[in-house]
């Protein structure tokens, strides 16, 4: 809607053609961006409980003074994961937002026109390594419109 200014359900169904003839650049960046994401929320979690553990043992030495130091520890993982989750799940979203600009300025110009420099030298040398042009679709009905605008056909 931003972007063409269609309706919803008009931009709705362009935007879920758009996802279907870039399925694969978009499930493989999801899947890359998630591990990073699930291996960060781990490491956070981890060296936070494991701070935690540390200073309760060897800084305050109150492990002594209550009864579990699980209890602690398990409030500590709990909230550190939900303030984690928070934060570095929004890095998720990025991926996703900056594949779908692509995406569109891929349908609009034919090939990634816009962007950073750093990101055309990135992409050329991804398309040099597969063997292609990174603008190369298969065509699964797409077309633009009089106003500029994407539309099924």
């Amino acid at each position: 809607m931003a972007i063409s200014g269609d309706p919803y359900c008009a931009s709705a169904w362009s935007g879920f053609i758009l996802n279907l003839k870039h399925l694969t650049k978009f499930y493989f960046a999801n899947t890359l961006a998630g591990m990073f994401v699930f291996i960060g929320m781990l490491a956070i979690v981890g060296l936070n409980t494991g701070s935690c553990f540390l200073i309760m043992k060897y800084g305050t030495k109150d492990t002594d003074e209550v009864s579990s130091i699980w209890v602690p520890l398990v409030l500590i993982m709990i909230s550190t994961f939900v303030t984690a989750e928070l934060f570095i799940g929004l890095f998720n979203e990025a991926v996703t937002a900056t594949l779908m600009s692509m995406a569109v300025d891929i349908e609009l110009n034919g090939e990634c026109k816009f962007g950073s420099p750093s990101f055309h030298e990135k992409m050329d040398k991804i398309v040099e390594k597969e063997g292609g042009h990174h603008a190369q679709q298969a065509d699964i009905g797409i077309n633009h419109n009089m106003g500029g605008n994407i539309a099924a056909k």
